[in-house]
């Protein structure tokens, strides 16, 4: 089943060129059952990525293009009186799929914003009183603007600490860009495109990450980055209990990914950034630095022995 996933890696790096570790995270993000945020800015790929991950795994996908007059309704769904039922019928808005592609989140209001966080943490929505499963799996892929551009909501602490990872895919080399210049439309090879495995061999492969074990020592290790974020001086919060689960169960599925049946320090270490950059802000003091979060991360990283 892990085969599938290298299959469906290959197919997503044939549409985004030049950004294979970009997609093998991205991968590893939804084996482990989490939400992905894309940041960057426009034209860069990343709702070309979204697409394509979830054709090449065979997932139900639903597209909301987030604006500052959505509405939480708009994305959850409405009850509308009908009379031949005499009563309220409930109509399921776009977030009952298996992939939704929330676009530029951060130019809808906080309000609408927070009507995701209920689905991305219990996979469920409550609404006129109702709660309503959605499908299995399901997953959030979010992009959104830097947050300097005008028109943006920033994210509160609550969502991004809901999203597994966090991703840049920044500026394509010289030769990617060529590619992409003298190739194929990317919207056109989208609609080519096949999924190398669904939704059942996903759910699969997401359970078969159990079996990837984690030795108490890599626990320890775990436990000792996540207690040194809190303590450095570095961050004005540090990783909460659910980051630090998070951190883990993303490791298990960076092994899986490396045909590994245990987790290595050296897992957890190329996770590290896209799982906690997001999550940590700079104190003030080191805000006027050049070092960003993703760097403080690294140095997070650096201080804490294996």
């Amino acid at each position: 089943m892990f085969k599938q996933l290298h299959a469906a890696a290959r197919q997503v790096g044939e549409v985004v060129i030049g950004k294979d570790e970009q997609v093998r995270l991205a991968l590893t993000c939804l084996l482990a059952g989490g939400h992905l945020l894309l940041e960057d800015l426009p034209g860069v790929g990343k709702t070309t990525l979204a697409h394509a991950l979830a054709i090449s795994l065979g997932l139900k996908f639903n597209r909301v293009q987030f604006t500052s007059d959505l509405l939480p309704a708009d994305v959850a769904g409405i009850s509308v009186y009908e009379r031949e039922h005499n009563g309220f019928v409930f109509h399921p808005g776009p977030i009952f799929t298996q992939v939704l592609l929330a676009d530029e989140i951060n130019r809808a209001t906080p309000k609408t914003q927070s009507g995701l966080l209920e689905a991305m943490e219990e996979r469920q929505v409550t609404a006129d009183g109702v709660t309503r499963a959605l499908p299995e799996p399901f997953f959030v892929i979010a992009t959104q603007n830097p947050a300097s551009q005008v028109g943006t909501f920033p994210l509160p602490e609550s969502q991004l600490d809901r999203f597994l990872m966090c991703l840049s895919l920044g500026y394509p080399d010289a030769a990617a860009e060529r590619a992409l210049l003298m190739g194929e439309d990317r919207r056109a090879m989208l609609r080519t495109l096949q999924p190398a495995m669904d939704a059942a061999e996903l759910a699969r492969a997401q359970r078969a990450l159990r079996e990837i074990h984690a030795s108490p020592a890599l626990v320890t290790y775990v436990q000792a980055l996540a207690q040194a974020s809190r303590q450095n001086g570095l961050f004005a919060e540090g990783l909460s209990p659910r980051a630090a689960i998070a951190l883990l169960q993303a490791g298990r599925a960076w092994a899986a990914l490396e045909g590994r049946d245990h987790v290595i320090p050296e897992d957890i270490q190329a996770v590290l950034v896209p799982v906690c950059a997001h999550r940590l802000r700079p104190l003030k003091a080191a805000q006027g630095t050049a070092l960003a979060s993703r760097d403080l991360v690294l140095q997070l990283q650096k201080s804490v022995p294996v």
